[in-house]
Order: C-alpha cells, then structure tokens, then sequence
C-alpha cells in the first residue's frame, strides 16, 4: 500500500491541469502535459492514489488526449452529465436534459440570433446551431469539427449538455431571460468562460459526479481532493475535502476557499500533488 491509497485526485483539464488558454485564444496547438505534472501524476498513482479528470468538454472533445493523461479511475465529462470509463470505453453514468431543454434552447437562441449553440449527443456527436467564431475558436481547442443544424429541434437526444456562445454580455442577457421563464429550476446554468454558458440537468454537475465517483471507488469524500480553475469547477472544489485552484483561476474560484497553487503552466497539479505528499507521508 503506498500513501495515497484510498485517496481520489480530480483534476478539470482545460487551464488546470494543460494551459490551453493560448491555443483558444490563437489556434495554435494545445500543448503536451508537462514533464512535472506526467511525474507527479505517475508518483500519485503509483503510491496507490486514484486520479481522475473532471471536464466540461465532451467525449470527443477529450477524447484524443486521454492517451497521453496518466488517470487510472474513470472521468467526469460534459461537465458533470457523465461518468466515464476510458479503460472499458463505456458510459458509467448519465445525467441527461430532458427533451424540453432543445425547445427552450431553440427559443434563447430565436430571442438572442447572435448566440451559438453546441449541443452535446451522448453517442459524441457535437451539433451546433447558429454557430458563430467562438464556436469556430471552440472546434479549433477541441480538434473536433461540429455537425450543424438548421434548429436545436433537429437534434437527436439524448444530450448530455447545451453550451451556448457568445459575448459575456448576451449570455448573461440570455440567462436572465431564462429565469425569467421559469426554467432555471430544471437546469444547472453555469459559465465556464466569459463566452460560454452551460445547461446540463439539474444536479448535473463536477461536484455531484465526483460524489458518485468515489462512491464507486469506496473512497471517503474525506480523502477526496479536486482542482480547477472556472465557475464550473466550484461545485467540486466546495465537495472535496480541499479544493486547489491554479493562480490563473477565476474570481468566483478564489473566493470559493480553493487553495490557490502556481499557474497551470507552471505544473499546477505538480504542486497539487507535493501538498498531498506533505499531507499524507
């Protein structure tokens, strides 16, 4: 047995664990985990810590970098509407909207035409309606080409998320426009960007998939740790025992407790990682 046995470690990807702020912002390619944050995760994992990523993105949007991810427990993607297998390739879990989420989505994006969507599939189809640059920017981060469509109506379910597009200003315009129908009871609505704005189910999020992970693994949330950077990641960073966040986190994570580690591309979980061993030796 080594020192972190019976310890989850869950990590968000984007700017957390790999800095990928740069490739969104200018199309260059996501850069390789670094050589820190590889050792640290392998040292983690081979004193018999479990380690995870918990991402925002969907399947195949992450799915081509999982390779090159130490990780021996499954993950968390489309932000929380899933749990995932790498090593058995299938779904654990789901939490998916309901077929009234496309409607009212259809009708956000009637009322605000400059707004994009990206509707996630759980089968890891990506749909987009009225895509506009953010989604072209989003397509070049992921390396994944969207399938568009004429209407949200169009989509086949089930859909694990919506990820609506557009400048901070409209989304918050459309978020409000949501509560004011009523709807906003039946959804997490969450920015993870100052361009992006989330809509899983309600209950569907990093936190609760977390929880529902190390139930699986027979882990105490009391040894369960979680790192990230966005509004997204909060859910989890307030669930585990302690949440870390990088020095590039946002705001709303700062003020939410996490402890705050060097910048992501410093080799945050590097330092994540040595908090841990200074804890558990």
């Amino acid at each position: 047995m080594g020192i972190f046995t019976g310890v989850l470690l869950a990590s968000d990807f984007d700017n957390t664990l790999i800095y990928t702020e740069e490739a969104l912002r200018t199309g260059a390619p996501v850069p390789p985990l670094s050589a820190e944050n590889r050792r640290a995760l392998e040292y983690f994992i081979a004193e018999g810590g479990r380690f995870a990523i918990a991402t925002g993105r969907a399947l195949a949007a992450f799915i081509k970098y999982a390779d090159v991810v130490p990780m021996n427990a499954p993950g968390v993607v489309c932000n929380g509407a899933a749990l995932y297998d790498f090593e058995k390739e299938e779904y654990l879990e789901t939490a998916m909207l309901d077929g009234r989420a496309r409607t009212r989505g259809q009708e956000m994006l009637d009322r605000f035409p400059d707004m994009a969507v990206e509707a996630y599939h759980i089968d890891n189809v990506i749909h987009a309606v009225q895509p506009n640059e953010i989604t072209r920017q989003h397509e070049r981060l992921a390396k994944v080409r969207v399938t568009e469509a004429r209407s949200l109506l169009e989509v086949p379910l089930p859909l694990g998320k919506l990820l609506f597009e557009a400048d901070h200003d409209i989304l918050e315009a459309a978020r409000d426009f949501l509560n004011s129908r009523g709807w906003s009871e039946d959804y997490e609505l969450i920015f993870s960007g100052q361009n992006l704005l989330e809509m899983t189910a309600k209950g569907a999020n990093k936190g609760g998939m977390v929880r529902r992970l190390a139930a699986r693994l027979g882990i105490s949330m009391d040894h369960v740790y979680c790192a990230g950077d966005e509004a997204n990641d909060i859910s989890m960073l307030t669930a585990a025992a302690e949440g870390f966040a990088p020095a590039n986190c946002v705001p709303a994570v700062r003020d939410c407790g996490a402890t705050i580690v060097s910048h992501a591309r410093d080799s945050a979980l590097a330092d994540v990682v040595a908090r841990l061993e200074a804890k558990y030796r």
